[in-house]
């Protein structure tokens, strides 16, 4: 079994998610605390700051914050180039004011570290890369080269060469530490958001096939009576109109045509329906619904007991996310496994086991403890390329098999049968090991008294 990555659509696009009034807001909050700075400098400090310059640097993005929000609506949403220029814009900006004020001497310096982490947080790789260079060689640049800091009295301000060196060390570690550790939180929020979203897309489309078939059991059920009457009564036709065949013939065209719709009715209905009878079965008939998708792919899928349990098999409740769940994890099995793959079920008075055997390579033993997290990266050996090629997986099935069977009180742990690099027989059981235990009572339907009725037999909302 495997768990590989494929980058999704959306995920090629997410720095368009980020509005151009975000980035004017974060600017307007710059600029006030530049502002704020040169003031209190000035006013309280008494530096002396090449004012004119200072202020027009800032004043340039004061214009820029103008013209875009002037020019542009509120709710437009910026491209990768377009947040990239921004960025590199504020960027270069702070830079030179820290130029103007002292360079790496000024305690400000630290501020270089806002648009790399924000650049991390939105933009691609390559776009984070080129900005941690260009800070890095801007502030290494201000070591020798910046205008120095005087007081009222001509004091040059200036920190000694070690604490500077320490200074440009510690903002050079934290160029990169912070670009890695924001791009790579934010990747995984939106990978699990990514999986999470198609988690319950799964799920709502496993549910309005539910529906569907139950609507469709539904009209099968009330036209069952009309079409029954419609056959009666075209076989008496057929039966009086012995004397005028060219009748006879559109009678018999009747009877066949209302067949025909029974049929149909009757296979649309098998998808399932909303009936109480049908929320609970016992458990190797759920399981055999769950794997039947795959029973016929050139794999044998056998079912068997663990163990003897004096018990009766228990009836299980048929929720969607439990029949989705071992759907996806029969199919993991079966997509890799050599030639078997094995349920085995078993139960007791606390609990309800599943486990779910192949002997095929099992799992990476490198993944072995991240198996079920979203969008894993593994890449293929040209051996596992030429064995399977027409696998594209993309790391979510195992995700959302486990997310499904969780939320039905599931607790699911993966191992390997022996180990992968062991050569072994087809048939073995040397392959990937899956184990779901519920806890009983989350699992199992009540227990009715004999002869209890169920209840009616819900309806569905148009």
């Amino acid at each position: 079994m495997n768990a590989t990555e494929q980058v999704l659509p959306w995920q090629e696009e997410r720095s368009s998610f980020i509005r151009l009034r975000t980035m004017i807001l974060l600017r307007w909050v710059a600029i006030v605390g530049q502002i704020a700075a040169l003031l209190v400098a000035q006013a309280i400090y008494d530096l002396q700051l090449p004012l004119g310059l200072c202020y027009l640097a800032v004043g340039i993005s004061v214009l820029g914050n103008l013209v875009a929000s002037l020019i542009f609506p509120e709710t437009k949403r910026l491209s990768e180039a377009e947040n990239f220029l921004m960025v590199m814009f504020d960027l270069l900006q702070l830079c030179f004011l820290l130029y103007l004020t002292g360079g790496l001497h000024n305690p400000f310096s630290v501020m270089v570290l806002g648009p790399v982490t924000v650049s991390a947080v939105m933009l691609s790789l390559r776009s984070t890369i080129v900005l941690n260079i260009t800070a890095f060689l801007l502030i290494s640049g201000m070591v020798f080269v910046h205008v120095p800091l005087h007081t009222f009295d001509g004091q040059v301000l200036q920190i000694p060469d070690l604490f500077l060196f320490g200074q440009w060390v510690a903002i050079a570690i934290a160029l990169v530490f912070l670009s890695v550790y924001s791009r790579r939180v934010t990747t995984e929020m939106n990978a699990m958001s990514d999986a999470l979203n198609a988690t319950q897309m799964a799920l709502s489309r496993q549910q309005k096939l539910n529906d569907l078939g139950g609507v469709v059991a539904a009209a099968a059920h009330e036209l069952g009576t009309p079409l029954a009457t419609i056959k009666l009564t075209s076989a008496e036709l057929i039966e009086d109109l012995d004397d005028r065949p060219e009748l006879q013939e559109d009678a018999r065209l009747i009877r066949q045509q209302a067949d025909r719709c029974r049929d149909i009715l009757r296979s649309m209905g098998r998808a399932g329906k909303d009936d109480l009878h049908l929320r609970r079965a016992p458990l190797t008939e759920v399981i055999r619904e769950a794997a039947e998708p795959h029973e016929n792919r050139g794999k044998h899928v056998s079912l068997e007991p663990i163990g003897d349990s004096e018990l009766p098999m228990p009836q299980i409740l048929r929720h969607p996310e439990v029949i989705h769940g071992l759907r996806n994890l029969v199919q993991n099995a079966v997509d890799f496994a050599r030639s078997q793959v094995w349920i085995e079920t078993g139960w007791d008075e606390t609990s309800v086991t599943v486990r779910i055997i192949d002997d095929g390579p099992g799992f990476p033993p490198q993944l072995i403890g991240r198996i079920g997290d979203p969008m894993i990266r593994r890449r293929r050996s040209e051996a596992e390329r030429r064995a399977r090629p027409e696998y594209e997986g993309m790391g979510l099935g195992l995700f959302i098999a486990k997310t499904l069977l969780e939320r039905s009180g599931a607790d699911l742990s993966f191992a390997n049968g022996s180990d992968p690099t062991v050569p072994a027989p087809p048939g073995t059981r040397r392959g990937a090991i899956v184990e779901l235990v519920w806890p009983r009572h989350a699992i199992v339907a009540p227990d009715l008294p004999a002869g209890t009725p169920l209840g009616e037999n819900p309806t569905f909302d148009a």
